[in-house]
């Protein structure tokens, strides 16, 4: 004779201790959850706005130069130290747990140019308008001994920018033209020309080691291999680059910031035409630097604001400034990605979070699961007009708002009038010109 019997295990149900959360038994089946799109639509939508109401980017801020920060670099080894150079040939070096100056040295007469640090994180190279090279220890010096530099080599020509190999003991210098010196000597051991005038600014490849790229005043952006003793190509814009970064996980792909106000992600393999035009800022672009995972970098402008790009999108996701925050010179995106560091005109470094609304220190694991259900849950829907007009909803000054404002107009009227044109031309005698090949007047190789 068969007997059935209900059979409960209370280790399913019963709390262990009365600091426990009560156990809920969940049936999953879709047919006894009619409104599960509706509130989970509700919840992306309260997601989104808690989002916007924590997104308090700033930080902190770094004062003790007295004048401009013209450049800084990054420690290879140390999250927390940082290095920036200023108009008035002052160095300092951060460190950014204790928000403090931990030194200072008078390195140049007039600007730092720029500035690098070693790849074993021993020694940092500047450059200032004094016509030298200078090597300097990371660690202070002894008690009773001198600042001085390691290593000093006096140019001929005032050098404009400065950058390391990442593996070997070589560094490049731009000015008239671009050198490559190895650290033991005091001659360049080859000049890169290619007839131009003068080159601001110059990077080497971190993935091909060997390949390094400038920008030159002419609006010609420049590729060079190392062990060739000539450039491999340039790309000539429409207006002049100020700088170049290189993706730190595609070898072959580099964003360079232009005086057009845009920046252009470039294929080095096909230079005809940019991979991504990044419109928003509405001055000058100054500086750009990449985020470690290569999916984002942070652009620098005269506009006074710093912007955050995703690499495939044309516009940016995110834009910070304050009120005392001048012409943004150069900008650092730190190798935990977690943090972004901007040297103004107004003497300051300050400190901004690359994610916003990000909670910082430790989290609790439920606090964990809660974040990453509402991040899948607003990116389920973020499309929907409501949440993605929150989700991209962003307060400006008057002074960008206006003039994002009056650009747009400028765009529109040009728009129209080349439509005009078109339909009172003859057919095919007005092409149609794509974005991306506007901006390039030639590619020579």
């Amino acid at each position: 004779m068969k007997v059935k019997v209900l059979s409960r295990n209370p280790d399913d149900y019963v709390r262990e201790t009365k600091l426990d959360l009560q156990r809920v038994p969940r049936n999953y089946d879709p047919a006894l959850h009619p409104f599960e799109v509706a509130r989970e639509y509700v919840r992306a939508l309260n997601a989104t706005k808690l989002e916007r109401v924590f997104a308090k980017p700033f930080l902190s801020s770094l004062d003790g130069h007295r004048d401009g920060v013209n450049c800084m670099a990054k420690h290879p080894k140390s999250l927390s130290t940082v290095l920036s150079g200023a108009c008035d040939g002052e160095v300092k070096i951060w460190n950014l747990t204790k928000r403090q100056c931990i030194r200072t040295i008078q390195a140049h007469e007039g600007f730092v140019r720029g500035m690098c640090a070693r790849f074993c994180g021993t020694s940092f190279f500047t450059v200032g308008d004094d016509k030298t090279v200078k090597q300097w220890k990371m660690e202070g010096p002894e008690y009773g001994e001198e600042e001085e530099p390691i290593h000093t080599i006096l140019g001929k020509t005032v050098f404009t920018g400065i950058d390391h190999h990442w593996k070997e003991p070589v560094f490049a210098t731009c000015g008239h033209q671009v050198d490559i010196w190895d650290e033991q000597r005091t001659s360049p051991k080859c000049s890169l020309t290619w007839g131009f005038d003068s080159i601001s600014s110059v990077k080497f490849n971190p993935i091909e080691t060997y390949l390094l790229g400038s920008c030159a005043s002419d609006r010609n952006i420049v590729l060079y291999d190392m062990r060739k003793s000539t450039p491999l190509k340039k790309v000539i814009l429409n207006m002049r680059t100020n700088t170049l970064c290189w993706n730190p996980m595609e070898a072959f792909i580099f964003t360079a910031a232009n005086e057009d106000y845009n920046l252009y992600t470039f294929d080095m393999r096909f230079l005809e035409s940019p991979v991504m035009v990044h419109m928003d800022h509405v001055s000058a672009v100054l500086d750009v630097d990449y985020s470690p995972t290569g999916k984002e970098f942070v652009s620098a402008s005269f506009d006074k604001s710093i912007r955050i790009f995703p690499v495939d999108k044309g516009h940016s996701r995110e834009v910070y400034h304050t009120k005392r925050m001048q012409h943004v010179v150069t900008v650092k995106w730190t190798a935990d990605n977690k943090y972004i560091l901007c040297g103004s005109d107004e003497m300051n470094i300050r400190l901004w979070k690359a994610n916003a609304s990000e909670k910082l220190g430790v989290l609790a694991p439920r606090e964990k699961a809660a974040m990453n259900y509402n991040q899948k849950l607003k990116e389920k829907f973020q499309f929907h007009p409501q949440i993605r007009r929150i989700a991209q909803h962003r307060h400006l000054p008057k002074s960008i708002y206006c003039q994002i404002k009056e650009q747009r107009i400028m765009r529109e009227a040009r728009r129209r009038k080349e439509l005009n044109r078109r339909k009172h031309s003859k057919p095919g005698s007005v092409p149609f010109v794509p974005e991306r090949k506007k901006h390039i007047v030639a590619v020579v190789k």
